[in-house]
């Protein structure tokens, strides 16, 4: 039985099929000599499923609280976090407005699809601006939403920002949880990388209640350096948001918001190929090969790459051989596999 209790937290709203739940995938396990599991974060929900819902229970909490009634956020043409957002607004009756970046005028399919169909307002970008310019250019779609009389809520890349750490802080508090019901410990927890803000969660919690865990971003855009400075600083932004939620005292968060460093995050950022969002063949063999193997589905920007490089790791000399029970969180995107479908190796 799972001891852990979401209806103690405060300030959240239940939005998320949770607890997902753990398996241990035999037929690779075998094949590699380890005990691999997956928490099936990919089942959170339908239109709101993935990594994304468990931070957005926070965020979008806080901005219903401040009365907002628009939520603004950002991502790729296929991104799971900005089809997430706008299924959760409609769902709770608030308007949506999406920020994507493109290169080329893009079919309507897959997550994009959903966030047209679920009757968000989009704009394009592209990806110099979404790089350089994206919060200013979110600022003025907040600014002229104003002044059309809507109290805006800006939510930032993959809702990485400190309030939306908490997703993950709780989730990895869930999963100890687990743990302990199914008799099993994990040393070393995965999960794919491509904004910071869930492997910031996962390493505060695992920092802050002292599980002595490995727990391991695997990078699927930029390095490690460039995600280890925002984990630090997404995870200092949090403090005061634990302190409400009563997990830490005010001395308890000075504390941690003196001592946390960006070498406290380890983040494999060998992993992200040809780049973000784009597949080498190989990649997505090793995406049907699993698939095959399991009957578990990973996507081709997040998950297919982070498991290819548990793969690689896993081997002899690897980064992962003094591991033994290793849990991959599986952060979603099988929407994005559709608009490739046609190019698949199948």
């Amino acid at each position: 039985m799972l001891l852990f209790n979401y209806g103690q937290i405060m300030n959240k709203l239940p939005l998320a099929n949770l607890p997902t739940r753990i398996t241990r995938l035999n037929r690779w396990s075998a094949e590699c000599g380890k005990n691999i599991y997956i928490k099936r974060d990919d089942q959170t929900g339908s239109e709101w499923s993935g990594n994304k819902v468990r931070k957005l229970e926070f965020a979008v909490q806080e901005a219903l609280s401040q009365g907002c009634d628009l939520l603004i956020t950002c991502g790729g043409i296929q991104s799971n976090h900005c089809r997430a957002t706008v299924s959760v607004a409609t769902y709770l009756g608030l308007k949506s407005a999406v920020l994507l970046r493109i290169s080329e005028q893009p079919p309507l399919e897959g997550n994009y699809f959903l966030d047209k169909l679920l009757g968000a307002d989009v704009r394009f970008c592209t990806r110099d601006e979404y790089r350089d310019h994206r919060g200013e250019i979110m600022q003025q779609m907040a600014d002229a939403y104003a002044a059309q009389g809507y109290k805006p809520y800006i939510i930032p890349e993959g809702a990485s920002f400190g309030i939306g750490v908490l997703g993950y802080y709780f989730a990895m508090k869930e999963i100890v949880e687990q743990e302990k019901a199914m008799g099993v410990s994990f040393d070393t927890i995965l999960v794919a990388t491509g904004s910071g803000g869930t492997l910031a969660g996962l390493q505060l919690a695992n920092l802050v209640q002292g599980y002595g865990k490995r727990v391991i971003g695997v990078c699927v855009c930029d390095d490690a350096a460039y995600f280890q400075d925002i984990a630090a600083r997404i995870s200092r932004d949090a403090l005061p948001y634990l302190v409400a939620q009563g997990e830490i005292s005010d001395d308890e968060a000075a504390r941690w918001a003196a001592s946390l460093k960006p070498s406290d995050f380890e983040f494999f950022e060998e992993y992200v190929g040809i780049g973000y969002a784009l597949s080498r063949p190989e990649e997505l063999e090793h995406i049907k090969r699993l698939a095959r193997l399991e009957a578990t589905v990973f996507d081709p920007v997040y998950t297919g790459k982070a498991t290819y490089g548990m793969v690689n790791e896993l081997r002899e000399g690897g980064r992962l051989r003094n591991s033994e029970n290793i849990l991959f969180i599986h952060t979603g995107g099988l929407y994005g596999l559709f608009p490739i479908s046609r190019t698949f190796p199948v």
